[in-house]
């Protein structure tokens, strides 16, 4: 873990009187990051608009695993475009899982030079030294990382309401034959318990009436630890503990959802009860495909085991439709799941 300056001193007034707005796409992970964009920035001196006609800076946070996501994103390249035109100085910036593309990053340099700056996933800590360059170069400034970096501690964020989002890892290791996430997002990589517990704490202090632990697989926190042995349920019963009214934690994977994990979230209290737990597919055969590591009947026991455990439960589940295909022709289901 690194712990530094997100923005160093001189560059915290750079923004100052300018405005900026941040459109996100996609996941609640990008909604994240969407958070500590907008915390650098206003770190910076920028302040939030809806206005584009006095935006100074305009980022698109995008995200590559829905065709339509994507389709959005150049479409709203096209009506940037003129906006660009209208008011050079503006600075346009594309980011978030689409720029981890290579063909991607390629189109938008070759159909859409007007753009300003395009960054990853793996280094949005740079947005400030990118701003910069940006303001004072005459060429599009692209920093894409094609492996991860060190988790950054200590970011900026602009939360809003009293429901605040808090990651507990990133990247993921399944490797499931439809999803771009490892590609995109990079290995597993848990941030240390204690950096979570105390933003955990922070977030109580100022009121946070619900939390959602996130993770494209939380189930797999800790897992990637070699100096100490603690795992999703540990995590899990340390912040139960926190005043935090509501504890929430997306997304879960059934193959490492463990029996410790159901025993903690047995103990109730803050811990919301409620278990997102995709299944994708209720064919052991079209599992197998997908590469999910499970088969029908484990889900259903592991289901099973859930509901005996927590009697009032709600799980819902995600389903593909159509698979085989391509990825980005699949539907995804997200409905309220009944174990008997």
């Amino acid at each position: 873990m690194l712990y530094e300056n997100a923005v160093p001193d001189e560059l915290k007034n750079i923004g100052k009187g300018k405005h900026y707005i941040v459109y996100t796409y996609g996941c609640q992970m990008n909604e994240h990051d969407s958070e500590t964009i907008k915390g650098l920035l206003e770190s910076m001196g920028y302040q939030a608009t809806e206005n584009r006609k006095e935006a100074d800076i305009i980022l698109l946070n995008t995200c590559a695993i829905r065709e339509n996501a994507e389709d959005k994103v150049f479409g709203e390249l096209g009506h940037l475009k003129t906006l660009k035109l209208e008011r050079p100085g503006l600075l346009l910036g594309v980011c978030g899982c689409m720029s981890q593309e290579e063909g991607v990053v390629n189109r938008i340099m070759q159909k859409h030079g007007f753009v300003d700056m395009i960054f990853g996933t793996h280094n949005v800590h740079r947005l400030p030294h990118l701003i910069q360059e940006a303001l004072f170069s005459k060429e599009m400034v692209v920093e894409v990382w094609s492996k991860e970096g060190d988790i950054i501690e200590n970011l900026p964020k602009k939360r809003e309401g009293m429901r605040g989002w808090v990651n507990i890892m990133y990247g993921c290791d399944k490797f499931c034959t439809y999803c771009i996430v490892p590609f995109t997002r990079g290995k597993e990589r848990s941030r240390r318990p204690e950096d979570v517990i105390a933003e955990v704490r922070d977030l109580a202090r100022q009121g946070f009436k619900e939390i959602t632990l996130l993770g494209q697989n939380v189930n797999a926190y800790g897992k990637d630890f070699t100096d100490l042995n603690y795992s999703f349920g540990d995590l899990m019963d340390a912040i139960r503990q926190i005043d935090i009214p509501r504890v929430r934690f997306t997304t879960s994977h059934p193959r490492d959802f463990d029996d410790h994990l159901i025993e903690v979230l047995a103990k109730g209290g803050n811990l919301v009860e409620h278990i997102h737990l995709p299944v994708q597919s209720g064919s052991s055969e079209v599992l197998k495909r997908m590469s999910r590591k499970y088969s029908r009947e484990h889900y259903l026991k592991l289901a099973d085991k859930i509901k005996k455990a927590i009697p009032e439960v709600v799980l819902t589940t995600d389903i593909i439709v159509g698979f085989p295909g391509k990825r980005k022709n699949s539907l995804k289901i997200h409905f309220p799941l009944s174990v008997k």
